[in-house]
């Protein structure tokens, strides 16, 4: 016996095929509720962390830079002085007034050099002190944030590694419930689900209602969706309504 046409079902087989795989996602979208924002929470705080350890980084080169400035200007100062000395050996030397004037000016530019490498030094020792203080911060927030990534990502991990085996499941029954999906209603519900957070594309009409937005569905409507005769789509939401009936009364 030849084996059905996907374009040979009927109506009702087509609702029935959708309504299947409506169920199977819906099951796996409780799943997504499990897990809730924790993937999304577990990525966002592993870029904080990352980025707070670039910080830190970089905080740490700025400290290295200062502290070679210092060093540079204590050696400078020191140079200074050393040149201080020397010239106030050479004015006891001297043999004119000239000579002492002109050394006294290199002792007077030698003693603003060392005022000014003082000046400099003090400055850069406030700026590495706080900046210490910023990379503390940071290392106390760093703290934080990879205690709240790591029970964050600890929880996650246990949720998938429990219903790891159930996703694989779902997702090979909604691969098969495809299969039987006519596919032009298959592009349909896809872009359907796509467009609302719940993922419910297909629907029951509840009490003269939309299951999906509640809004009332017109009794002319209504009596068409039982016919199982053609498929019928909310005008206000765009899903695909089924009777309640069809719809209880297809399983998994």
């Amino acid at each position: 016996m030849a084996t059905k046409s996907k374009k040979d079902f009927s109506i009702e087989e087509k609702l029935t095929a959708v309504i299947t795989l409506q169920k199977i996602d819906s099951k796996m979208d409780e799943i997504g509720i499990l897990k809730g924002e924790l993937p999304m929470e577990v990525s966002d705080l592993e870029d904080e962390v990352e980025g707070l350890k670039t910080r830190i980084s970089n905080i740490d080169a700025k400290i290295n830079s200062i502290k070679e400035f210092i060093k540079k200007r204590e050696e400078e100062k020191k140079t200074a002085k050393e040149s201080i000395a020397r010239y106030e050996e050479q004015q006891n030397e001297v043999k004119n007034d000239r000579e002492f004037q002109a050394i006294e000016k290199e002792i007077e530019f030698q003693n603003l050099e060392v005022q000014h490498a003082d000046k400099d030094i003090k400055e850069a020792k406030a700026k590495l002190s706080e900046t210490n203080k910023n990379k503390d911060s940071v290392k106390e927030l760093l703290k934080f944030k990879e205690d709240i990534f790591k029970s964050k990502a600890s929880e996650l991990k246990k949720i998938i590694k429990e219903t790891e085996k159930e996703e694989k499941e779902i997702n090979a029954l909604s691969e098969k419930a495809k299969e039987k999906v006519d596919e032009r209603l298959l592009r349909s519900y896809e872009r359907i689900r796509n467009n609302f957070r719940n993922g419910l594309a297909v629907v029951p009409v509840l009490r003269d209602a939309c299951g999906g937005c509640y809004n009332n569905i017109p009794p002319q409507m209504q009596v068409e969706i039982y016919q199982h005769k053609k498929i019928i789509i909310c005008e206000h939401c765009g899903r695909i309504l089924i009777d309640e009936e069809l719809f209880d009364a297809t399983e998994i």
